[in-house]
């Protein structure tokens, strides 16, 4: 069910943003984004062990931008995101895990300021889980690595929020929190004895990042279509 709903959402975003816009109030954008990640960690009173990751690839965006005036506007589109965190477990001193999501994303935005210049934005986004990767290393060396489609390990969702600043000339500079604790603490697995076990009961990850872009929101259709037209007709006489 989770995979069909994501798909469906997914179609409908797309085949919005596939729309020509009718005036030049309304454009499409895109651009990708270079992740730094972290995260909110609690493991039965623990929180120590949070390490940055570096995402710098598949990470993309598409929106769809309806501006009524230069100075405000709203936007929502479709995104797909890399994103996760590395945690060196508090109970052993040469652990670490790898943990990461590949998502589809519908943010709900809004602009204040100069929009063909520095602004600010902000807005709600969620986040279907596709792909789960988990890696372990013990010594720094690999010694357990998986990925699952549609996995249980992680919710069905998440809610997060967003706060951003474009600055002119298209650089952007974005922090986004996930409201929603990244693991599915409720998930059981069959251990090699046939005993069950929740490997992430105690587990609580809000992850967190700064995301760097270029050309996020820059509007390429700067003049409409036919007041080009006639502009360029009237200029004949």
């Amino acid at each position: 069910m989770k995979k069909k709903f994501t798909f469906i959402l997914a179609f409908f975003v797309l085949a919005v943003l596939s729309l020509n816009a009718q005036t030049k109030k309304a454009y499409t954008t895109s651009g990708g984004e270079i992740i730094f990640s972290f995260a909110d960690i609690n493991n039965q009173g623990n929180e120590t062990g949070n390490i940055m990751r570096f995402s710098p690839f598949f990470n993309l965006q598409s929106n769809l931008n309806y501006d009524p005036n230069q100075n405000f506007g709203v936007y929502t589109g479709l995104a797909i995101r890399n994103v996760g965190f590395i945690y060196d477990d508090p109970n052993s001193s040469s652990v670490r895990k790898k943990f990461r999501n590949y998502t589809i994303g519908i943010p709900v935005g809004l602009k204040v300021g100069k929009l063909d210049g520095a602004f600010v934005y902000a807005g709600y986004e969620i986040e279907f889980p596709l792909n789960y990767k988990e890696k372990t290393f013990d010594n720094e060396i690999k010694e357990d690595k998986f990925n699952v489609w549609f996995s249980n390990r992680v919710p069905a969702l998440y809610h997060t929020l967003f706060l951003g600043v474009n600055l002119p000339y298209g650089a952007n500079l974005k922090f986004k929190y996930y409201l929603t604790n990244f693991h599915n603490k409720d998930f059981e697995e069959t251990n090699s004895d046939g005993s069950k076990s929740k490997p992430y009961e105690f587990l609580e990850a809000n992850v967190f990042y700064f995301a760097l872009s270029f050309d996020l929101f820059k509007n390429t259709q700067l003049v409409d279509p036919v007041e080009a037209r006639d502009t360029k007709s009237a200029a004949l006489y």
